[in-house]
């Protein structure tokens, strides 16, 4: 599909622009015509303009709202986000904190900020980024799949509270892509999983494709969405289904 001018004269916020599939997704958007502001905690260089933002604190949220509301936005996407692979009981307050600030409370604060002005023109776009895991909630990602499984319930409310307003609400669920964003223990799990991360090249396309279209959820991965269906409908097979992938990680925590 040609993405060219399909976003021709629209404003994009786009918060973790400045990471592996963000600077990409930037690039995607700007082919399709859109004025991308990045918003990042450096500078977003595939943005044309950034805004340097900390939203894993109150303080730092406040004041990026606070610039968000005075200036239009045609789309907002939410894509910034922070993982902890290990034990729950290993991952500190302040990581807790971080985690849920960034994936769910961020995403939440900034709708709210740009939905006066949707409401008011009767046109706008709220995308969520969520993950797979927030649907298939995996051990030793506790605190991540339990926030995007916030983000995606978010999602779901919003899109029926907002429904013929002119706004609309995309999630969407990567699976794993092979970017900085996965740390040395989370690549030695997937390796021994036998998972195999997605280009974030084809990640930032595929959210590219999904806002120009204004699609309502979309899930990156046949499997994947298999899963997605089989654990909301039967979880208790999943949890059998999983057992080895459980017994694979413990072993890369030993007591």
């Amino acid at each position: 599909m040609r993405l060219e001018g399909r976003l021709k004269g629209k404003t994009v916020v786009l918060t973790g622009a400045a990471g592996g599939i963000g600077s990409l997704l930037c690039h995607e958007l700007r082919a399709a015509g859109a004025t991308v502001v990045g918003v990042d905690r450096v500078d977003c260089s595939e943005a044309d303009e950034t805004i340097v933002a900390d939203l894993a604190s109150q303080e730092g949220l406040k004041a990026l709202n606070s610039r968000i509301a005075q200036r239009h936005v045609d789309i907002l996407v939410n894509l910034a986000g922070m993982q902890h692979f290990g034990p729950f009981d290993r991952q500190g307050p302040e990581q807790i904190w971080t985690c849920y600030a960034v994936n769910l409370i961020a995403p939440a604060t900034l709708t709210r900020c740009v939905l006066p002005q949707m409401q008011a023109r009767g046109a706008g776009q709220i995308v969520n980024i969520g993950s797979v895991l927030g649907a298939v909630n995996y051990p030793y990602f506790a605190a991540y799949s339990s926030s995007k499984a916030g983000l995606r319930g978010l999602s779901d409310a919003l899109r029926r509270e907002l429904d013929k307003s002119g706004i609309a609400i995309t999630y969407i669920a990567p699976r794993a892509v092979r970017t900085a964003f996965n740390d040395a223990e989370v690549n030695r799990f997937l390796d021994i999983a036998k998972m195999r991360p997605d280009e974030p090249a084809v990640v930032a396309h595929r959210i590219a494709r999904a806002i120009i279209e204004r699609r309502k959820e979309v899930t990156l991965g046949i499997a994947e969405r298999f899963y997605t269906r089989l654990n909301g409908a039967f979880p208790r097979l999943v949890d059998a289904g999983l057992k080895g992938t459980v017994a694979k990680a413990q072993a890369l925590f030993p007591n």
